[in-house]
């Protein structure tokens, strides 16, 4: 095998453990759209800040969102983002693995990749700005820590995808 090779293979199975990630969760999202769905509708809402933290809440409350039609909207606009950013994932992977078998060009390959790993971290940047918004990080400072270590392994695997090749 040739470091070439041995690159190109590394970028293929970093690449597919982030669509194989995303994908459980977009599957959990039509599946159970309740979890993450109710999740959403407590954090457009302050549920928890308004328990938590009342005075705070009093201070912020000009930015809860309280219509429901709205959160189910927030919430399809995330689950439809995740869904086509999984599917520009699974083509960048099946097209680096046929690159692996000298099928595909390789740089063809990692470009498509590389615009779904640029998804994947856009979705996270974009939970850790919202997030900051509706506070996540007083009431649910494990969502916002998730959300930033999935910011991170986004960025690295865009690293690897460019750096390597």
């Amino acid at each position: 095998m040739t470091l070439e090779t041995a690159i190109l293979l590394v970028q293929t199975l970093v690449t597919a453990s982030i669509a194989g990630w995303l994908f459980l969760g977009v599957v959990d999202n039509y599946l159970t759209p309740s979890l993450n769905g109710g999740f959403a509708r407590s954090v457009l809402t302050f549920e928890r800040l308004k328990e938590m933290y009342p005075d705070d809440f009093a201070r912020v409350q000009y930015r809860e969102i309280k219509s429901p039609a709205l959160h189910k909207t927030v919430f399809a606009v995330i689950v439809v983002s995740e869904t086509l950013v999984c599917l520009v994932l699974f083509v960048g992977v099946y097209m680096m693995s046929r690159a692996l078998l000298g099928l595909e060009d390789p740089e063809a390959a990692r470009v498509v990749a590389l615009l779904g790993v640029l998804g994947f971290t856009l979705i996270w940047s974009a939970f850790l700005v919202f997030g900051n918004w509706f506070l996540l990080w007083m009431c649910h400072e494990w969502a916002q820590s998730n959300h930033f270590q999935l910011l991170l392994w986004g960025i690295g695997t865009m690293l690897l995808l460019i750096l390597g090749s």
